[in-house]
């Protein structure tokens, strides 16, 4: 590793350091959450309210498989980073070397199936005679590049914690303005509908993963691709996998509450209320990616210094991260409560979708303000290796707080309680987050002190 990169890690002030990582990984984040913000900003104003409703439906199958992406790239760049700071630069390669294999076996075992029983899920999910013409035009062109977008994914998180943080950034940058670009192209001037927006996203990935894996190959980058870690490596994998088991769970966790999810709003309020919650989602998406961004710049910074048992600058970082997401969270919140019917007519200019998505996301993020310092909380034990921890906070959340009220709310409360649950699990999540954080922080001072 460089010695500038390794001293900057090691002396330079928290702060200053934390926004020479966290904005490039926030830029990064957020632009490339447009991604499928965009997709449905387009197709809402462009092809209908009913395109939107197939839209979503097309969300746990994508969680899915995205989540063998974060599998690898969240285990791999977390490893990168704990090796580079134990200045075992062979591992940190053989760890890129095994991570690229991985993805390439893992993406062939997954997209062939879920494209054979593709149309079959749907149903499950929720689909109608409505959506389910939306749904199957869309993920039979987006499925198959999801080869593309793991790589880009994986590799780019790899990339920021080899010592890269605007590099990465830039590769979010070039697929998701693509995509903006290519969007109203498709979309709009060649009526290509959805289908179109499928299209634009897979030129989109192709150009980021392009980008990304050069770097990996060149002569000067701190870690590169070499044909000798290539092999498959049974431990270096087993390290990978522990780690990023994490997301890879919460990324599950997710695609299960999104069918729960689609068959309570189905049944409580129909087609249309399934598309207000892809609107939702797309908003509570961006200030999450907005919270996954700062955790991101984290991650090399807590990861390097935990390695080298530097335990007061990453305390101080984490505390930096907290505040600041606690912040951004707020004004989140904020404009969800103040101004619902604004943000929504974003996405549509239908008047009775509006009316409920409006109200479902003045609900849903009624308790929005603390899921910032949980997100935080939780990535901060999978930068520093305790993997079931984090996977513990994530799927508290996601699985067993959301789930669960999901179920028991709207029977009581009818579509208002769909929306309730989101709030509730949030409040509980959080209070477990911060349970644990104190667990932790008075474990090491007992260290200390023996």
């Amino acid at each position: 590793m460089s010695d500038p990169i390794t001293r900057k890690l090691e002396q330079e002030p928290i702060g200053r350091l934390l926004l020479q990582y966290a904005i490039p990984a926030v830029i990064g984040t957020m632009v490339n959450s447009l991604y499928n913000i965009v997709d449905r900003i387009f197709i809402g104003q462009g092809v209908g309210p009913y395109a939107i409703a197939g839209l979503t439906l097309t969300f746990p199958i994508l969680m899915f498989l995205q989540a063998f992406g974060m599998l690898v790239g969240a285990g791999a760049a977390t490893r990168v980073s704990i090796f580079l700071g134990r200045k075992e630069h062979d591992m940190a390669e053989k760890v890129a070397g095994n991570a690229f294999i991985l993805i390439l076996l893992i993406s062939v075992c997954t997209i062939i199936p879920v494209l054979w029983g593709m149309e079959t899920m749907l149903c499950w999910f929720g689909g109608s005679d409505q959506t389910m013409a939306y749904a199957t035009d869309y993920l039979y062109i987006i499925i198959p590049g999801n080869l593309l977008m793991s790589l880009s994914f994986g590799f780019n998180a790899v990339m920021r914690a080899s010592g890269y943080p605007k590099k990465a950034m830039v590769t979010m940058m070039i697929g998701a303005l693509l995509n903006v670009v290519l969007d109203p192209v498709f979309i709009f001037w060649l009526d290509m509908g959805i289908r179109g927006a499928a299209i634009a996203s897979i030129i989109s990935m192709v150009a980021s993963t392009l980008f990304v894996m050069n770097h990996f190959f060149r002569e000067k980058s701190i870690v590169r691709l070499r044909k000798k870690y290539l092999k498959p490596d049974a431990p270096v994998i087993w390290s990978i996998l522990t780690i990023g088991i994490s997301p890879f769970a919460m990324q599950l966790a997710g695609s299960l509450v999104n069918v729960i999810l689609n068959h309570s709003l189905k049944t409580y309020g129909g087609d249309l209320t399934i598309g207000a919650n892809g609107i939702i989602t797309s908003i509570s998406l961006l200030l999450v990616m907005l919270i996954v961004g700062i955790c991101q710049g984290m991650q090399p910074i807590v990861g390097f210094n935990y390695g080298a048992r530097n335990h007061q600058r990453v305390q101080r970082t984490l505390q930096l991260v907290i505040i600041t997401a606690t912040c951004v969270m707020g004004t989140g919140w904020l404009g969800s409560q103040w101004f619902p019917k604004w943000i929504v007519k974003g996405f549509t200019q239908d008047p009775e979708l509006t009316r409920i998505a409006a109200n479902g996301l003045r609900i849903s993020l009624m308790a929005f303000f603390i899921v910032g310092s949980q997100i935080s909380i939780s990535q901060f034990f999978q930068s520093i290796g305790l993997a079931w921890i984090a996977m513990f906070l994530s799927l508290s959340r996601q699985v067993l707080f959301l789930i669960p009220a999901i179920l028991l709310l709207p029977p009581f409360l009818g579509l208002d309680g769909v929306w309730y649950a989101s709030s509730l699990s949030d409040l509980v999540a959080a209070a477990v987050a911060w349970g644990f954080l104190w667990w932790h922080v008075k474990n090491l001072k007992n260290r200390k002190s023996d």
